[in-house]
């Protein structure tokens, strides 16, 4: 079953095609990578599923409905999630407190018992908590629960970040290039943790350049080269695809 469905999508700044008649499905309970050159127009295609950008041509559905357009809060109330490339991490505030901000849309919305602060409030927010410390744990981050974001280890933030994004209840979790700047034992660490994010039936879309975790996490692989399909399939067509292999993975003399 088609949980995401991109037709004919094309992204245009001024005179350059980002993304252009770009069209795929990802079926709902699957990792889906996808794959590029640098320049291929992959963040560029995140921004645009996830409402940062709004495409100049063609059409977004989640679930059946069409989310063209819809502004990034509204695809969060829908099921929607995301982390981006570089640390969106707020440095001022602990661990635990990164990762309630992502549950902001479960919590009370209204502002008088919030100001009051009444008992309803205060469960609300203990349950919340308690949530998120489950969430910290299920990561990998247990014994930064409490610690400043600010003193923990780049590998460690890169995990955090994903925990704040499943604080949503996400059905979908885009990962822009979680494994980005990590070494080898850091990234074994994300991959572990996205076998268990897609484990709990959360559909998982990744943009990535280690190939490594790539083909061995991706049910489906989507490669693109300046903003146009390039192939798409398992890991073994993809892999073996000679465009592919000279447009990215290089091809030998």
């Amino acid at each position: 079953m088609s949980l995401l469905r991109v037709n004919e999508l094309s992204k245009g700044f001024g005179g350059v095609l980002a993304v252009a008649d770009l069209s795929f499905t990802i079926n709902a309970g699957t990792i889906h990578s996808i794959i590029g050159p640098n320049g291929a127009g992959k963040t560029t295609l995140f921004n645009l599923i996830t409402g940062v950008y709004r495409p100049t041509s063609g059409r977004i559905l989640f679930d059946d409905v069409d989310i063209t357009g819809k502004r990034p809060y509204e695809l969060a109330a829908l099921g929607m999630s995301r982390t981006f490339q570089n640390l969106q991490i707020f440095f001022n505030m602990t661990a635990v407190e990164n990762v309630m901000v992502g549950a902001h849309l479960h919590l009370q919305p209204r502002l008088l018992p919030s100001l009051l602060h009444l008992p309803s409030v205060r469960r609300r927010d203990a349950a919340c908590r308690e949530r998120c410390l489950e969430l910290i744990e299920f990561v990998g981050c247990g014994k930064y629960r409490d610690a400043d974001a600010a003193s923990m280890p780049y590998g460690a933030l890169k995990r955090l970040e994903i925990a704040r994004a499943l604080a949503s209840q996400p059905r979908l979790l885009l990962l822009d290039e979680p494994a980005a700047g990590l070494n080898a034992t850091e990234s074994r660490e994300i991959d572990d943790v996205i076998k268990r994010v897609a484990a709990q039936g959360v559909t998982v879309v990744l943009v990535e350049h280690d190939m490594k975790m790539v083909m061995g996490l991706s049910d489906h692989i989507l490669a693109l080269d300046y903003g146009r399909k390039l192939a798409e399939g398992t890991p073994e067509e993809v892999g073996k695809n000679p465009d592919v292999i000279n447009a990215y993975l290089g091809a030998a003399n």
